[in-house]
């Protein structure tokens, strides 16, 4: 029989772990999720949580029940991620390391060369939560590789005011609570950080909706895409970028912006002599594959994490992650020979 919530936390308090768990596991997805929005990291997001559940094992004798006690988890995760954000240095960026490949000059250099994406297994009972009256923003939207980037260009202030209010939905009073400052304070913050994303806002204004998730739109964009990388043809690759397209390969700072500079580094990564195989998963929401190159032994190394926004029928990004992002996905490092003549 389920126990009632006071029980719960009395024994927690008394050092039962079991009902300490009970209480906090309902929240522990969404928690993690939210630590994820503020730092931009995947596994900081992991650390972040359990530093948070720590402290409030740790801490529960301080628990009052004046707010919920899903909020005096948030304001726990929340203050752990800004301490976070403030102290600790972030993954540096990273040198060019594929050999035998030049990459041509980038448009810019990026700064948030920390950013990791985060795998769709783990968002389901996270972003599906009845929201707050204050909340602006669609959850599946506002786990999207390109909505994190934009807040990582926060400053960490306005980047968990923006959070706690327009994608939690939380209350203004709520907010200044867990940060422990006013409401104007709050306010204040929250009008800076709107104003810092009206680039990201003009950005996704200028694009199509993305197809809905595991759609015929979706799936055949994703089979056009599998089949031009697989085969290096450049031109049907082409075909399904955007004018606008985005490459990043974060934690590399290198960056591409337009059709024309992401052709070419396209054409240099997908030469003559590299073939690739493209295994499907899902990461923000957002279709993702692991790639591995076809070695001269016929094993397949995993060199990396794909992620591509969709505009319309089209792919307006393609971001490459970091082959250590193979394993939170479920996807082997390697992947055997392929029969002869596949």
């Amino acid at each position: 029989m389920e126990l009632p919530r006071a029980d719960l936390i009395s024994r927690a308090r008394g050092g039962d772990g079991e009902a300490f768990r009970a209480l906090t596991e309902p929240h522990r997805r969404e928690l993690q999720v939210h630590c994820y929005r503020m730092l931009g990291s995947f596994q900081d997001a992991e650390d972040a949580l359990q530093d948070t559940l720590l402290a409030a094992w740790r801490g529960l004798e301080g628990f009052d029940g004046r707010a919920s006690l899903r909020t005096w988890l948030y304001r726990i995760a929340t203050n752990r991620c800004l301490s976070t954000l403030r102290s600790a240095s972030r993954r540096p960026a990273k040198e060019w390391d594929i050999p035998g490949v030049e990459p041509p000059e980038p448009t810019r250099l990026g700064e948030v060369v920390w950013l990791e994406p985060y795998p769709d297994t783990l968002l389901e009972g996270a972003i599906n939560l009845p929201l707050g009256p204050e909340a602006r923003y669609e959850q599946t939207e506002s786990i999207s590789v390109a909505f994190v980037t934009a807040l990582q260009l926060l400053p960490p202030r306005q980047l968990a005011v923006l959070i706690l209010r327009d994608v939690l939905g939380f209350h203004a009073l709520e907010v200044a609570d867990m940060l422990d400052t006013t409401v104007d304070s709050v306010k204040s913050a929250l009008k800076r950080a709107r104003a810092g994303l009206q680039h990201w806002r003009s950005t996704v204004a200028d694009h199509e909706q993305p197809p809905a998730a595991d759609s015929l739109a979706e799936n055949a964009v994703v089979a056009s895409f599998v089949r031009a990388w697989e085969t290096a043809d450049i031109d049907a690759l082409v075909a399904l970028l955007t004018d606008d397209v985005f490459m990043s390969m974060p934690p590399l700072p290198l960056e591409y912006q337009g059709l024309d500079d992401v052709t070419r580094f396209c054409t240099g990564i997908l030469r003559a002599d590299r073939r690739f195989s493209l295994v499907p998963t899902r990461a923000n929401g957002q279709p993702a594959f692991g790639a591995y190159l076809r070695s001269s032994t016929g094993i397949r190394h995993g060199t990396g994490l794909f992620v591509l926004t969709l505009a319309g029928n089209r792919i307006s990004a393609l971001i490459r992650f970091e082959n250590t992002m193979l394993p939170p996905f479920g996807l082997p490092r390697s992947l055997p020979r392929l029969e002869r003549g596949v």
